[in-house]
């Protein structure tokens, strides 16, 4: 949906056409298109979490059932589950730390494109590590050292962007919320609702934008997850067309096709 964006808008300043930057070995899903995107790869990555190689296993079991097998026999399943946090251990503060480093690395690097004069106006980093379906750790723990790399890395982001930073928004969002209730291995599940975090200095923040519906049995929906009460296009419409100047009837259409009875949240930039 990005890059649709991305290719509504005029080309605007030196930067021309290539109005987008990413950062990663792949350019995020969001910004894969037909809309020419400038990328980057930090020079150091973030350790596979254990998450993924489980995946990955799971993945070549289906396909390749022998290398599946050398792969768990290399690795080891206590490995494996000490890695990913499935042994309730916490995570080793080398690991944290790189997680901080590279998350506050990225950000500052985007950071610094965007702020340049003929730079472009809209980069996208994609932070992965947070399908936490065991040993959560919300307060201490995987989500809490994702949490603050997170707070680590909005800081960089403010930081390199100096005074541009009074003219940026910054969006944080997921694909999909958790359950609401903790699974056996304690941590959540795949779920629905979850939050979209904004910051940046054209924001008019300092507030909660949300109709919640509360934790009860009763109001989660299907039984297990947080009810949704408002469709994320709408919040994104809402920057596109106040902060980026896309035309309401291109959102409805090409950013966000069918979607005309999603209205764009009115209200969430400073007056100009």
């Amino acid at each position: 949906w990005l890059n649709r964006a991305l290719a509504s808008l005029q080309p605007a300043g030196p930067a021309g056409s290539r109005d987008c930057f990413a950062i990663g070995p792949i350019a995020p899903l969001v910004v894969r298109g037909p809309a020419p995107v400038l990328s980057w790869t930090p020079r150091r990555l973030p350790p596979a979490s254990g998450d993924t190689v489980m995946r990955l296993i799971e993945l070549y079991r289906h396909t390749d059932p022998v290398l599946a097998r050398v792969l768990e026999e290399r690795m080891g399943l206590a490995t494996i589950a000490r890695v990913g946090g499935m042994d309730g251990e916490q995570p080793r503060p080398a690991a944290a730390g790189q997680v901080r480093v590279y998350f506050a690395e990225s950000a500052g690097t985007a950071a610094k494109f965007l702020a340049r004069p003929d730079g472009p106006r809209i980069g996208a980093l994609a932070f992965d590590g947070w399908d936490t379906h065991a040993a959560e750790g919300a307060m201490n723990g995987r989500l809490a050292t994702l949490l603050g790399a997170l707070d680590g890395a909005i800081a960089a982001i403010e930081t390199e962007m100096k005074d541009a930073w009074r003219e940026t928004v910054v969006a944080i969002i997921t694909e999909f919320g958790r359950t609401a209730r903790i699974n056996g291995t304690d941590g959540t599940d795949h779920g629905t609702a979850t939050v979209a975090l904004l910051a940046g200095g054209a924001l008019k923040g300092g507030r909660v934008i949300a109709d919640w519906p509360g934790l009860k049995p009763g109001k989660l929906h299907e039984g297990r997850d947080l009810k949704p009460t408002t469709d994320l296009r709408a919040v994104l419409k809402g920057l596109l067309k106040d902060h980026l100047r896309v035309e309401p009837a291109v959102l409805a259409t090409k950013v966000f096709p069918d979607s005309v009875v999603v209205k764009p949240m009115s209200g969430l930039l400073q007056q100009a």
